[in-house]
């Protein structure tokens, strides 16, 4: 396993490859038919697609916190929950990509949850040998924002299955939870833009410095196949609002040469887009060590 790493103004941004995994490819593009975006990603014989999990660790050198965007899903999965998801640690996983970049889960200051869904917040806890639920990261706050955190206490029924009792239920009884509000500023040069099509209160980590913005995408773009702007997930609780939600992030990140972070993207690490003739398409890939 081999993560990147780039200094970014004030800060030192790690990748931290949490772990590999498969989704169902139609429910990945929603209404767009498989002949199209095939082309991009190959799906296997049960129409799965092939995903990541990629974090990323922000150390400031002003604040010295070191914040952690999201830590996958974790290792409380059994046997049938991993096969169905076809969760393959063999060559990423949280703790030793933290070690690789000479961090421990006792140095993590800050978690920054863009929504808790389980490939997201999965490594929050795990079960230790008495089958007992302890936390990763004894020293972290947990922020996620107020909007979320009612809907993952509350959820519709169509949302429900993706908040696992497991992950949430140790989130609501810590006092280590922070519920942040819109627009969201956790220091100079690190703020979030909140977006809620996906789900509501989905924020998405901004970094600036000297003009220059990386934006962790998180699933408002999960790929650098979903670039097209009707390209929406079947996923997303309200997809009409993530298409607007989507054409206004494009539009700042082609205007202002936005590197985007993708946490799901098993191909590609950070990508910019450009127009082309009222579309968007990929004008640029890079990895963190190329920022």
């Amino acid at each position: 396993m081999s993560s990147s790493k780039a200094t970014f103004g004030n800060f030192e941004l790690y990748t931290i490859e949490t772990g590999d995994f498969k989704l169902d490819g139609g429910a990945m593009f929603g209404v767009v038919p498989k002949t199209l975006w095939s082309r991009g990603i190959t799906a296997d014989d049960k129409n799965r697609i092939p995903m990541t999990m990629r974090c990323l660790l922000i150390r400031s050198e002003a604040t010295g916190r070191i914040y952690l965007i999201d830590n996958g899903v974790g290792t409380k999965f059994d046997d049938k929950m991993s096969k169905i998801y076809q969760v393959d640690f063999s060559t990423k996983e949280l703790l030793s990509s933290l070690k690789e970049h000479g961090f421990t889960p006792d140095d993590i200051t800050d978690i920054i949850f863009t929504h808790l869904h389980f490939d997201h917040c999965g490594g929050t806890t795990y079960f230790d040998e008495n089958g007992k639920l302890q936390h990763t990261f004894p020293n972290a706050t947990y922020h996620v924002t107020r909007k979320h955190w009612e809907t993952a206490i509350a959820p519709n029924a169509r949302e429900k299955a993706s908040f696992l009792a497991e992950n949430i239920g140790p989130l609501m009884e810590t006092e280590r939870l922070n519920l942040v509000g819109d627009p969201v500023e956790y220091e100079k040069g690190l703020t979030s833009v909140v977006v809620n099509g996906h789900t509501l209160g989905q924020q998405l980590p901004k970094i600036d410095h000297g003009g220059r913005s990386l934006v962790f995408t998180a699933d408002l773009l999960p790929t650098h196949v979903h670039v097209p702007l009707p390209w929406v997930m079947g996923y997303d609780m309200y997809p009409a609002q993530t298409l607007e939600e989507k054409k206004e992030f494009m539009d700042r990140a082609a205007d202002e040469n936005w590197f985007l972070y993708l946490e799901h993207d098993i191909q590609q690490e950070i990508i910019q887009i450009e127009r082309d003739d009222h579309k968007y398409k990929v004008s640029n890939t890079l990895t963190l060590n190329e920022l």
